[in-house]
């Protein structure tokens, strides 16, 4: 088929390889493009850079959150449903590529795509991006060249018309979903649903995290998210006492309580998950500074020292029966 500019977008040109079905889809911020791709250089070999097919499934952008490679949008929003086509972007579109091919590579091999740039300063990050760790990408980093890149379009969704992940909401979104979300968990905790209940808990706290992000510190915009995260972070730890996974709760009671040291609930639930794993010290220590800290729950820890006391005997008993016939002389 002949090939002709596209939209009069200058350095782009189309030829359709299989055409579509029905018209044209509308774009709009939150749209959800779900497509396969392949990307080739523009040489005699047509050398193979990427195949979103390899990864055994397909790519997914949402359209107005900044993707970086701006003009995929562009050419996606040209097809139609179940069309193929082949697009040749010149090299004002393909800069980028290197940098957005290591973050999707990234993930397909399980990794963070923005793995060596948390915590580090401007001039780390800015040698990270003289490296993609790819040598091929690495090469088109250092001289950019124009790309052929091969879409098949599966469906356009819109924004009401899936679940959408964390990372696709607005601020807007994100705060309109974590009460959503703590009630759901608190639905499904009375249903006794602990780890779907979890799940809910978790969601909700990834929400307000990332807002969190975009806020400096212990100003006044982070503590009043951290006020809405630390119920959610207890109430998800409840749910894992409740599954058995108690080094998760020390984990994630020990962060909070890195933050605020005089939450009594937070100590309360680190020393049952301490009591569950035989470390009989910490628990008793976590136990005596929940009381300390909220005599309302003195009848409380009581009744888990009593019971860890009774525990740590049996412990005792079981342990002396298992072991004394280690030093008993063979007999005969």
């Amino acid at each position: 088929m002949e090939e002709t500019y596209l939209l009069n977008v200058e350095g782009v040109k189309k030829k359709i390889l299989h055409g579509g079905r029905g018209e044209l889809p509308k774009l709009q911020d939150g749209s959800k493009i779900t497509f396969h791709f392949q990307t080739l250089k523009d040489d005699f070999e047509r050398t193979v850079i990427d195949d979103s097919r390899e990864a055994g499934i397909p790519m997914e952008i949402i359209v107005g959150k900044m993707f970086k490679l701006e003009i995929w949008e562009t050419l996606l929003s040209s097809m139609r449903a179940g069309e193929v086509a082949e697009f040749w972007c010149d090299t004002i579109h393909t800069g980028m590529y290197a940098l957005v091919s290591r973050g999707m590579r990234r993930i397909a091999e399980g990794r963070d795509p923005l793995e060596g740039q948390k915590h580090r300063c401007g001039m780390g990050n800015m040698f990270d991006y003289h490296s993609t760790g790819y040598d091929d990408l690495d090469e088109l980093q250092r001289t950019p060249q124009p790309l052929i890149f091969i879409m098949e379009l599966f469906r356009v969704e819109e924004p009401s018309a899936y679940k959408r992940d964390t990372w696709a909401m607005s601020k807007e979104e994100k705060l309109a979903a974590v009460p959503v979300l703590h009630s759901e968990g608190n639905r499904l905790v009375l249903r006794k649903e602990f780890g779907l209940a979890a799940v809910k808990y978790q969601e909700a706290v990834i929400c307000l995290r990332n807002l969190q992000a975009k806020e400096k510190p212990w100003e006044d915009g982070w503590l009043k998210l951290e006020s809405l995260v630390t119920p959610l972070v207890l109430n998800y730890c409840q749910c894992q006492l409740e599954l058995g996974e108690y080094y998760e709760v020390l984990e994630h009671t020990t962060e909070l309580l890195q933050k605020h040291n005089d939450n009594a609930k937070a100590y309360f639930k680190r020393a049952k998950a301490h009591a569950a794993v035989w470390n009989e010290r910490e628990a008793r220590e976590d136990f005596l500074r929940v009381a300390h800290l909220d005599p309302s729950m003195a009848a409380a820890v009581k009744k888990e020292l009593k019971q860890l006391g009774e525990r740590m005997r049996k412990k005792h008993v079981e342990d002396q029966k298992r072991y004394q016939g280690l030093f008993q002389p063979p007999q005969g």
